[in-house]
């Protein structure tokens, strides 16, 4: 299992990876079976099992920053990547508008399929459907292959990576393939070589591939044109407060997982609600291991919710969200529905039907944001070093000192 489907097995699987953090450095870009060199914690950090800062502080108990500092920058990548795509949410609407324009839908559905005809590019592939995952390094390699060979739009390629990856969020997939084929950092591409393959590819894999590399030797660059510099559109998020005088539900849903370690803890609610997001799961072609694996985690998510307030868990995975929403709240005689934010992407695209369908009713749906995710978002204005910087100055005035006997 790349990684389990519920928080207390993710975090099992970060004590196991702690010792050997400090290799990262070394490690994260070979591209080995079983991929023991990095942490493969990124599906539940995508779905707050576990967040980020949690992943950072148990880290930081065990090693000094200086050994460690690689990784946790890899950690808030994804951050980085959501803060910058919430000031620019026109480029999600973008890419959605130009989904639609694969110059050769076939030649996409054989590489979807394993049948691309390059050995190294059907093993990657493959890998990718049968597990929902792969690691970054061939994440980038296959990418580049089906910008720049393949000659096919990076967004179809986006959405083949959305639709398999477990840990895939709209930011960082989406903005991670513009990288690729250039549109995200003026006058960068990335191309996919055969020394780079040879280099860290473990070699056992790489032999049987053989027949595959020759086609990595003189890649060529697919130019994305001229672009442009994107604005900053949504410098600001509107605070919603919840109003403690009003009969109020939880709302828990596939963004957030783990709302018990956030400041709603100390609310209180009547009763708690976790959906599955079947609408956007059928719309989007999500294939069953995905689904299997995000409806585990809702479950997960509602036991501890159960747990953490004490009140009734209702967890509907078969209605439509927004009218089980509606459904939920009425039979409650809610006032009020609080949920955390969703980030840019196909949740937040239907909210406002989320929305009305509870006006309808005369009650409030209320999103409140994580203050780490407030504070940092932003920093997001340019690169992501600037970020880094920003961010860690915040970091280090909250995270704790190492153990004595961590590594130094």
């Amino acid at each position: 299992m790349i990684c389990p489907s519920s928080r207390a097995g993710a975090l099992r699987q970060l004590e196991e990876f702690i010792p050997f953090a400090g290799l990262y450095a070394r490690d994260r870009n070979h591209v080995r079976p079983g991929h023991a060199g990095v942490s493969r914690l990124s599906p539940a950090i995508r779905h707050r099992l576990i967040t980020e800062a949690e992943v950072t502080a148990a880290v930081l108990r065990a090693h000094s920053f200086g050994r460690v500092e690689k990784f946790v920058q890899e950690v808030y990548w994804r951050r980085y990547w959501k803060s910058w795509l919430s000031l620019r949410p026109e480029v999600w609407d973008r890419y959605l508008a130009d989904l639609e324009e694969e110059r050769n839908p076939a030649l996409a559905e054989e590489i979807e399929g394993g049948n691309s005809g390059n050995a190294v590019i059907d093993h990657f592939a493959r890998e990718l459907v049968e597990t929902g995952y792969l690691h970054n390094h061939s994440r980038m390699w296959l990418a580049a292959w089906w910008v720049h060979e393949a000659r096919l739009s990076w967004q179809s390629g986006a959405a083949f990576f959305f639709r398999h990856l477990l840990d895939a969020d709209p930011a960082s997939n989406t903005l991670s393939w513009r990288w690729v084929a250039g549109w995200q950092t003026l006058g960068k591409t990335y191309l996919a070589r055969r020394s780079n393959l040879e280099k860290y590819l473990d070699p056992d894999v790489l032999a049987g591939l053989a027949d595959g590399l020759p086609a990595f030797e003189n890649p060529r660059e697919l130019s994305p044109g001229p672009i442009t510099k994107v604005p900053i559109t949504k410098p600001e998020v509107e605070q919603e407060i919840p109003d403690p005088g009003l009969k109020t539900g939880l709302w828990i849903h596939e963004e957030d997982l783990s709302v018990e370690t956030s400041h709603l803890k100390s609310k209180d609610f009547s009763n708690i609600v976790v959906t599955a997001d079947v609408e956007n799961w059928e719309r989007l072609s999500l294939p069953t291991n995905k689904r299997k694996w995000i409806s585990g985690a809702l479950a997960d998510a509602a036991k501890r919710a159960g747990e953490a307030w004490n009140v009734p868990v209702m967890w509907e995975s078969q209605a439509r969200q927004h009218q089980a929403l509606r459904e939920w709240a009425v039979a409650g005689n809610l006032q009020q529905v609080v949920a955390m934010r969703p980030e840019v992407g196909p949740l937040m695209d239907s909210l406002e039907a989320t929305r009305a369908a509870l006006h309808e009713k005369g009650i409030r749906l209320v999103l409140v944001d994580r203050e780490e995710d407030l504070r940092i978002r932003p920093f997001a204005t340019a690169g992501f070093f600037p970020f880094w910087e920003r961010t860690l100055e915040l970091l280090k005035k909250e995270l704790p000192e190492p153990e004595k006997s961590a590594s130094c």
